[in-house]
């Protein structure tokens, strides 16, 4: 579904990707995991058009994305949940909700849609009015996540999703992601908690230093004695 070929991208003189390739196969929820520091958010802001390639190339579903600016690849499918949540904090619940379609001009289906996710997230709906920069980290969470299903994405992309947020909040997140993926929609996620993200996964890849040197499922990489000892603490 999604391919990133020998992708290379960086911040002025430093290059963070260093020729990495990977794919996100139809349906599966993807891991990559890592120190910070990595290439991890990097990789997603490349796929995302927010960061361009130097090298290298992006398909998905055979489309050729490689040099796509941001609304072209969100309308292709493909929607980022950033790290640290990102709401804009002075519009409302229902506005930043309504800024995840900005592509889409079927209006009724969105509105469905936005009834979709307060009928996901309760407490959104309760705040629908309220400015999005007085909720709570949780409640926040919930609204980027919900933010970037308004796209009707075929792929969404989640960064570090569980950082700052209580630990109730983080297994609801986690239950919410793997719902995500159980009802059709394709993940590739970013998570420092490497164990979660290895449990849940179906396919997963080691970054070090801007390369990817490991891959397998979950299970595979949580056996492996080189992740166990640098990424879980055993």
């Amino acid at each position: 579904m999604l391919e990133l070929i020998n992708a290379v991208c960086g911040y002025g003189g430093v290059t963070a990707l260093q020729g990495i390739t990977f794919e996100v196969k139809a349906g599966q929820l993807v891991a990559l995991i890592g120190a910070n520091g990595a290439g991890k958010s990097t990789t997603l802001r490349a796929i995302s058009g927010l960061v361009p390639l130097r090298a290298g190339a992006l398909r998905f579903d055979n489309e050729v994305l490689t040099g796509a600016r941001p609304p072209r690849i969100l309308k292709a499918g493909i929607a980022h949940c950033p790290e640290g949540r990102r709401v804009f904090p002075h519009m409302t619940v229902e506005e930043n909700l309504d800024m995840g379609a900005y592509l889409r001009s079927d209006r009724s289906e969105v509105a469905a849609d936005r009834d979709r996710i307060y009928g996901e997230f309760p407490r959104l709906a309760e705040r629908r009015k309220q400015a999005a920069g007085t909720l709570s980290g949780g409640e926040q969470q919930m609204l980027a996540i919900g933010r970037a299903l308004m796209s009707r994405p075929r792929l969404v992309m989640f960064d570090e999703p569980s950082l700052g947020l209580a630990p109730n909040i983080v297994e609801r997140t986690f239950a919410i992601i793997r719902r995500i993926r159980d009802t059709g929609t394709t993940v590739l996620l970013v998570e420092q908690n490497a164990f979660a993200a290895l449990d849940m996964c179906d396919h997963a890849y080691l970054l070090e230093g801007g390369r990817i040197v490991l891959s397998g499922s979950g299970a595979e990489l949580i056996a492996n004695p080189h992740v166990r000892k640098a990424y879980l603490g055993a």
